[in-house]
């Protein structure tokens, strides 16, 4: 047995965290209670704003950090994260480079082009995954949502099912960054080798964000790195279209890697690509597993201190470097034959 085989073996077998149960995934509580049926995407609510906010446009444009409902849960953990300090010694862990993103993320794709592409799921099949949030405090947010007399879905927790051919949710309009399982796997499988054509078919299939946050238009950059977290999101896609979304991923300007492996909301040590658009107080990191390259989960990290404008509703919250808006950790997905079915 080959020492990436033993690896991947063990990190199956690690326990889940007890917070997990404590600190359920905040995307379909939020969505619970904007009515969309939990189908969001974690890119959309990203994107949403905060309206209180200061006036100057560099406030503004932190509706790309979290998304405020009537019973917001922005939750801040401050926890040990690193910026990406091209200073900082790489740490090597099996055949890891993490000394560019070209140079991780073409390994990746070596990788995951290596793999033998598995059949397609059947449209009667569901879709498994189970995520942890690693914000605190949201059993207590719970617990005053329904003292508030806000109905929180039965069974709400970190793990959820949808269905891989949604036909109600493919012709629902209404969130253009949504797409269901089916149509992901699809997209993903006919896009274009090259990198610049790949972003572009990207950056069509998920518009959202188009439109201008305060006075700030969103950049191409920022786009890109937007619609492959999207994308890459879903579950399942082809390996081989993967590889070509990390290749496509290593092009996009201001995509950085941090020289280590940090740490995610479930204890795992993972791969960090980051992007910080220019004048935000914030980065978002999507976290990538380093034994076989899947989406492992994204965060939201502060990286220059800014302030909130307090109202009757809402006190006034101040924000530092460190500080982790969001923090989601996937640590299981997986193809099964019907709703509530565990792998």
């Amino acid at each position: 047995m080959d020492e990436m085989t033993q690896l991947r073996e063990l990190r199956a077998d690690a326990p889940v965290p007890d917070r997990a149960a404590l600190a359920p995934g905040r995307e379909r509580l939020t969505d619970a209670i904007a009515g969309n049926g939990g189908r969001r995407t974690l890119a959309l609510r990203l994107r949403l704003r905060l309206t209180p906010m200061l006036r100057d446009w560099r406030v503004a444009s932190l509706g790309a950090v979290v998304a405020v409902t009537a019973a917001a849960l922005v939750i801040t953990q401050v926890v040990g994260v690193q910026a990406p300090d091209p200073t900082s010694p790489a740490t090597v862990a099996g055949d890891l480079d993490l000394t560019s993103p070209a140079a991780a993320l073409n390994r990746a794709a070596d990788y995951l082009e290596r793999q033998e592409v598995p059949p397609e799921p059947r449209r009667d099949q569901w879709i498994y995954t189970r995520e942890v949030d690693g914000a605190s405090g949201n059993a207590e947010a719970v617990k005053e949502l329904q003292e508030a007399g806000v109905e929180v879905p039965a069974g709400f927790g970190p793990e959820r099912w949808v269905p891989y051919d949604d036909k109600a949710a493919e012709n629902d309009g209404s969130d253009t960054d949504f797409r269901t399982a089916r149509e992901s796997y699809r997209i993903a499988a006919a896009l274009p080798e090259d990198p610049e054509a790949l972003l572009a078919k990207l950056r069509e299939t998920f518009p959202t964000g188009d439109e201008t946050i305060g006075e700030k238009e969103e950049s191409e950059d920022a786009h890109s790195f937007r619609a492959v977290s999207v994308l890459l999101r879903s579950y399942p896609l082809p390996p081989d279209a993967m590889a070509r979304i990390y290749r496509a991923l290593a092009t996009v300007r201001g995509v950085k890697v941090t020289h280590h492996l940090v740490e995610d909301a479930a204890g795992r040590q993972v791969i960090a690509v980051v992007r910080q658009e220019h004048m935000e107080f914030t980065r978002t990191d999507l976290l990538i597993d380093p034994v076989d390259y899947s989406y492992a989960g994204t965060r939201e990290v502060v990286v220059e201190s800014f302030g909130t404008v307090g109202s009757d509703e809402e006190p006034a919250e101040q924000r530092e470097p460190g500080d982790v808006l969001i923090d989601i950790a996937r640590i299981h997905a997986a193809v099964v034959d019907a709703e509530g079915e565990k792998p």
